[in-house]
């Protein structure tokens, strides 16, 4: 049977035994005007009052985008937006802030290609820098127990207008929505709280779950306390192409969004694999080793203990090189001993949570890559085996595994989130 998987720009086609479980994300067509779907979203809000009014003249504007680890619509989105606040709100007062998190700051050509030149060229837009102090602003200690320092131009303009795009999330429930908030524009602190092991350890911290979970919790009593004035979500299909907006007040708004995310993505099987094919859902999500982590985590759902994890994903930007993930990474003898040293500590690596859960599938699974971008001794180092042949080491994980074998293929990674009814449906 082929299979095309979601695999840098140009994906990669592999071939899989008839017999073979492939699951998609289920499919929804995309809206005809992606443009009109957001405007409908300004001017219908699922909850409160429609966007231009709730602005005034005069007052200062700060929107809240996705960095290029997302393929959030970001051009239509913030077009939309600056077209429902004409005649309202000066360009020279708005400012667009990308939501890095801890991640790097995005390129001029990047930031173009994300927002378009017309955007570029008529809006103020900044790179959140969760590490430069003077960028940030005290916003009290917040949820349970949380020191949050946000983006100090965030804080201090008149309108706060969140724009995401919702899509499960492996430990924070759904992305978008209060994520826009924090971590999205929050300081290295506040991050490295919201993602301590304590929080992330816990159970409800997973796919598709965000009542209760610790993670999500915080994040919602962070953007409650802080305020925004309009939330925009956004849902899109297996192609990236729109499939519904929602607007209006935060909460309200992604509860609505997630619902429909969840509708789409979760997708039930009867029991586990001897071995699963996942991807890094091809870019920009799977430019590098650290994003490559989601697919891993989909497929450790429904993974079998020792069975085989093969990922493939093109990790263009390799580890990357920026920030402390690459050496933390290799800094264990072993992921079993890299997984107790970071449970061990409280918030002291600003990647600890991706490695964590890193650790804890290599722990549990064998991880065998497929990548481009890194080298055989690059992934060793990461305690982690290289494959030039997602197919061939497919069937010799089946092999080994026995003649009952059964092998599962996620081709969109995690777009498609399996999980287990039998033992708790998200």
């Amino acid at each position: 049977m082929h299979v095309s998987l979601a695999y840098g720009d140009d994906g990669l086609d592999i071939e899989v035994p008839a017999d073979a479980i492939v699951l998609y994300p289920n499919h929804h067509p995309a809206v005809a005007d992606g443009a009109a779907e957001i405007r409908t979203a300004l001017r219908e809000p699922v909850a409160g009052a429609p966007l231009r009014e709730r602005v005034r003249r005069g007052q200062t504007v700060a929107i809240s985008v996705c960095d290029i680890t997302r393929a959030q619509p970001r051009e239509v989105m913030v077009s939309a937006v600056l077209a429902e606040l004409d005649g309202i709100v000066d360009l020279d007062d708005v400012v667009v802030l990308v939501a890095t998190g801890t991640h790097r700051a995005n390129t001029v050509a990047e930031l173009c290609q994300m927002l378009g030149d017309q955007v570029v060229d008529a809006v103020r837009v900044v790179n959140h820098d969760a590490r430069d102090t003077a960028s940030l602003t005290w916003a009290g200690t917040l949820g349970a127990g949380v020191p949050v320092w946000l983006n100090r131009e965030w804080m201090d303009a008149d309108v706060k207008i969140t724009t995401g795009f919702v899509e499960p999330h492996f430990f924070a429930g759904f992305s978008g929505g209060p994520k826009m908030v924090a971590p999205g524009l929050a300081g290295l602190e506040t991050v490295l709280v919201l993602h301590d092991a304590r929080r992330i350890g816990d159970p409800a911290a997973t796919w598709g779950v965000t009542v209760g979970n610790p993670v999500h919790d915080d994040v919602r009593a962070i953007a409650q306390a802080v305020g925004v004035t309009y939330a925009v979500d956004v849902v899109l299909n297996r192609g990236k192409k729109i499939v519904a907006a929602f607007g209006g007040d935060i909460l309200a708004t992604h509860e609505r969004a997630c619902r429909l995310a969840k509708a789409l993505a979760m997708r039930p099987v009867p029991a586990r694999f001897d071995v699963v094919v996942t991807t890094g859902s091809g870019y920009p999500l799977d430019q590098n080793l650290y994003q490559s982590v989601k697919g891993m985590s989909a497929a450790s759902q429904i993974a079998k203990p020792g069975g085989a994890i093969i990922c493939a994903a093109e990790c263009r930007d390799g580890f990357p090189e920026h920030g402390s993930y690459r050496e933390a990474l290799q800094s264990g003898g072993s992921p079993q001993a890299l997984l107790a040293e970071i449970t061990g500590r409280e918030r002291t690596l600003p990647d600890q949570w991706q490695i964590q859960i890193q650790a804890a599938i290599q722990a549990r699974h064998e991880v065998i890559m497929h990548t481009s971008g890194l080298s055989d001794t690059d992934l060793a180092a990461a305690h982690l085996t290289q494959t030039g042949d997602v197919a061939e080491a497919a069937g010799t994980a089946m092999r080994r595994a026995g003649p009952a074998a059964r092998l599962c293929v996620l081709p969109e990674g995690p777009q498609t989130i399996p999980y287990l009814p039998s033992l708790a449906s998200p």
